[in-house]
Parts: structure tokens; sequence; C-alpha cells
């Protein structure tokens, strides 16, 4: 007998790929632009809506794509069937893994654009993107079922978003050029470049990496049953408690490092006016880990620190 799937309505597919949280993933993306136009007095408004809009369909895909395999993979009948938006709903896995994968696609196709607007160097950085974001949840051996999500939600998205957000509105010759021939290729990196935007960055790279750790402490018992073993749960929940209340400092720190090298306007210093709220909402985080309660803190955290910094940039390229 065939099963009926119920239909894919607005509602669940914006649950599905929980458009409310794409807000912290694009805020690299426009930290970025604003970047290029504080540091290096550069700006291209075709590429960076261009680029947004990739950025805003590899975000969706991860989401959607995540979800479908936590389907698929599932090893607790419950969670498959009445936490799982796939299973709870009674939506077609393979309709939904078809609506990721077609998502995919447009982000792949923006991308190639880019490409040719810019440098093939973007290619590779697209390719390692694009295929970190399959094999998160994808394989034998997904990377989500190990203590790397905090690395690369960090580096991946805070970091990697960022540089690319940056390369796009300089004018070549770039800082990353790859240039092919018949014969040869050349490729120039200027690491300078990528260490001046890793200092600029690191206090969104520390709370996206928290966001994913905070996600990780909440969901460490149904993680386990499906043999899921991230970070939290080798550290123990104590432990990653702990490490999780440092975060406010190394962020901070982090920022004074980006001022002080003057990767950051002085004008950054007016983010440290954030610090007890972002103090606050670690505490009330980690009084009671919860996903559906307190987990909205981190993010709030993240949209606070991110939001000033991305003020004080404003400033500095006004005044």
């Amino acid at each position: 007998m065939t099963q009926s799937y119920h239909r894919l309505t607005w509602p669940l597919f914006l649950e599905f790929i929980r458009l409310p949280a794409k807000a912290a993933s694009m805020l690299p993306l426009v930290l970025g632009i604003s970047y290029a136009a504080w540091a290096f007095h550069q700006f291209s408004w075709i590429n960076s809506l261009i680029y947004a809009a990739a950025q805003l369909a590899i975000a969706l895909f991860v989401t959607g794509f995540n979800n479908v395999q936590d389907y698929f993979k599932a090893k607790d009948r419950s969670y498959q069937q009445s936490q799982n938006i796939i299973g709870r709903e009674h939506l077609s896995p393979w309709g939904m893994l078809a609506l990721t994968i077609f998502i995919l696609l447009i982000s792949v196709v923006l991308g190639i654009i880019l490409v040719m607007r810019t440098n093939l160097s973007l290619l590779v950085i697209g390719v390692v993107g694009v295929g970190v974001a399959i094999l998160y949840t994808f394989g034998p051996v997904p990377l989500s079922r190990l203590p790397l999500g905090e690395v690369l939600a960090g580096f991946v998205e805070g970091y990697g978003t960022f540089v690319i957000a940056v390369f796009i509105n300089m004018t070549p010759p770039g800082p990353l050029d790859l240039t092919l021939d018949r014969r040869t290729f050349t490729f120039a990196l200027n690491l300078g470049w990528l260490l001046q935007l890793l200092i600029a960055v690191l206090p969104v790279i520390i709370l996206n990496a928290a966001v994913m750790f905070a996600d990780n402490i909440a969901d460490m018992e149904q993680d386990i049953k499906n043999q899921r073993f991230t970070l939290p749960y080798y550290l123990g929940r104590t432990r990653a408690l702990r490490w999780y209340r440092l975060i406010p400092f190394c962020t901070f720190v982090a920022l004074l490092l980006g001022v002080l090298t003057r990767s950051l306007p002085w004008w950054s210093l007016l983010v440290m006016l954030t610090w007890p709220v972002v103090k606050k909402n670690t505490r009330r985080y980690t009084e009671a880990p919860s996903k559906d309660k307190t987990f909205i803190f981190t993010i709030q955290s993240l949209m606070i620190v991110g939001g000033a910094l991305l003020l004080t940039l404003w400033l500095g390229i006004f005044f």
C-alpha cells in the first residue's frame, strides 16, 4: 500500500528551513561587505546582491538537508516520528530531499556567475564550502556526528562567508588570484590579507561556534540516542557548560585584539558596551540549557555583538 504524505505548506517550509535563524547566517556576509567598504574602500552592489542570494540559498540548503539526513539516519524511532519535522508532519522525505537539492542548485548557479565576474580562486573556495555543507550530515561518517561542528560553524560560516564577501567587492587583481592557461596555472595568496580578516571577524567566529556549541549541549541526550557524538559528549555536560561560560571573555578579548592591530576601527571599542547583555545571556543559558527556552539567548548574543560591530564599521566609513 502506498503511503500518503501531507502537502508542504508555506508555514511548514519556513519551519523546515528555520528562516528566523538565517539572520545569524547572513551576518558575516553583511559584515564582510561593510568591511570591504571600510578597510579597502571598495564596493560592488551587483556582486553583493548575487552573493547574498547565493549565501541565503546555501544556508537554507544546509538546514533543510540536515533535517532530511537526520530523518533518514535517526536511530531513535520516537525522534524520527514525533520530533523531526518530516516524520511529525508526515512529509515526503524524498520530496523534501529533492527540494533541498533544488535550493543547492540555485546557490551553485549563482556561485558560478560570481566566479565569472571575479576570479577562479572563488571556485575553489566555493567547492570546499559546498563540500562541507553536504558532508556535514551526509556520508558514512557525517561531520555532524563528530566533535567538529563548532570549528566548522565558526570558520566555514563565520570566517569563510566573511572572506568571500570582502573578496567579491574588491577589483582585480585581488588578494586571491588563480590563473589557468593550457599548460600551467598560477595561484597567488596574500596571507597578510587573510590574517587581517581573521582578526577582524574573530569575535563573530567565536560566537558562531558558541551557537553550535549551545545547540549540541541542549541536544546531547537526543544526539546520543541517535549516535551523534558531538563535542559536549566528549567533554561531559558539566565541563561543556564551564567552557561555554568562557565565551564572553574570549569574544571581547578578540575584539580588543582587532582594535589594537587596527584590523577594526577604533569605533569598535563601542561594542564593549554589549558586554553586560552577553554575560547575562550566557548565564541564563548555562543555568538551564534548553533548545526551546534558553538557546535563543546564544543567537541573541551573536546578533547583538555582530550588529554593534556592523554599526561601528559604518561609523568608520562615514567618520
